[in-house]
Formats: structure tokens, C-alpha cells, sequence
């Protein structure tokens, strides 16, 4: 926690002032961001970093391996989709964009299975994902098995996000554009899902 706290205080001294004016504009007149980034909750992956962001640019939503479930409006409880639901029809947001990643521990979890302390809700989670083995599997090369699963779980999450029909909806309507990325954790590059299901760079 002191670690926190010595962070904290240097926002205090250091962003805080040069971010009021933004951050008192934001407290008066709500928060309109163009963008929503579907990102992983590893450590090493923050989408405001990435795309060097300010406050109010991004609604972020993070969640392991950068997963989107179906579509299913019932009574359990569903973060990931109750955050697109309030980026989609709320904030109306032009951009979404699901960004996996390297090395992505929720993607290794599909292809060697879940650690024995993880049972209980990421073993059920990453089922969402379960197709992407099967194309991993085509790949010779470990590490070549592994990207290739992280490819295939943007691709599972941007098919999963057109079954909610407010977004189908909206893409087919030209308000809003749905975008696959993935970030190279060592080497800081950015590559984006292209027409054709490849990824390459902007």
C-alpha cells in the first residue's frame, strides 16, 4: 500500500496540476470518450499508455485474456458486457477496440490449461475462448502456437461483440467501428487486425 500512496502523492504534485483544468472540465460536463479498448488485466498492458491517452480519451474495460462473452441477457452477473452496453448505447462511443497481447497468461491457460489455483471463475471464463486452441494447434513453433491463439481470441471476442444486436446495430448503421489489435509486451509494438484476418502494423 505505501507504494500506492508515494504514487499517489506524486500525481498530487506532479500530473494533478497540469491535469486540473481537464479533470474539472470532465467533473462538470460528464464524460464523452470517442473510444473503448476491451484489454487484458495483465499488469504490463495499460491502454492508456499505449495509446498515450489523457483522462476522458478511453473507456476502458479490463478482464483476462481480453475476452467477450456472447451475448446472454440473463440474471448472472456480466461485467464485460454491461460495460459495452453502457460504451455502446450510453456513451455512444465511435471506436471499440479489443486489444490482446503477448505472453496473454489467460490465452496459455486455453492452450496448457488452468493453473490448479485458478478454478473457481477463470476456468469457466476462458472457455470463451476455446476455439482458439484448435488454430493454435496448426502451429509447429511454440511461440508461434501462442501468438496465434492471442490473435484468435481478438477475433473470437470482435465475433462475439456482433451478437449483441444494438452493436450489429450500430456497425451496420456506420456509428461505430469495431477494431482488433494486439501489443507486443517486449518489443512495444502495436499491430491491428486487417480485412483479410491477418495483423499487421498501423
Amino acid at each position: 500500500m505505501q507504494r500506492l500512496i508515494e504514487g499517489y502523492r506524486r500525481f498530487r504534485a506532479e500530473t494533478w496540476p497540469r491535469e486540473k483544468a481537464r479533470f474539472e472540465e470532465l467533473a462538470a460536463q460528464g464524460q464523452r470518450p470517442r473510444g473503448m479498448v476491451i484489454a487484458c488485466s495483465d499488469s504490463r498492458v495499460d491502454p492508456q499508455m499505449i495509446f498515450s491517452a489523457g483522462p476522458g480519451e478511453l473507456f476502458v474495460v479490463r478482464n483476462v485474456a481480453n475476452l467477450v462473452p456472447p451475448y446472454m441477457p440473463d440474471a448472472a452477473f456480466h461485467g464485460t458486457s454491461a460495460a459495452v452496453e453502457f460504451a455502446v448505447r450510453v456513451l455512444e462511443v465511435e471506436e471499440l477496440v479489443v486489444m490482446g497481447h503477448a505472453l496473454c497468461g489467460g490465452v496459455k491457460a486455453v492452450l496448457e490449461g488452468v493453473p490448479p489455483a485458478a478454478g473457481d471463475f477463470v476456468a469457466g471464463w476462458i472457455k470463451i475462448a476455446d476455439r482458439a486452441r484448435a488454430v493454435a494447434l496448426t502451429c509447429d513453433d511454440p511461440e508461434a502456437r501462442q501468438e496465434a491463439a492471442e490473435h484468435e481470441a481478438v477475433r473470437i471476442s470482435l465475433a462475439n461483440l456482433m451478437t449483441f444486436p444494438w452493436v450489429a446495430e450500430a456497425v451496420e448503421a456506420g456509428r461505430l467501428r469495431l477494431r482488433g489489435a494486439h501489443f507486443g509486451v517486449a518489443t512495444g509494438r502495436l499491430v491491428l487486425l486487417q480485412p483479410d484476418g491477418s495483423f499487421a502494423p498501423p
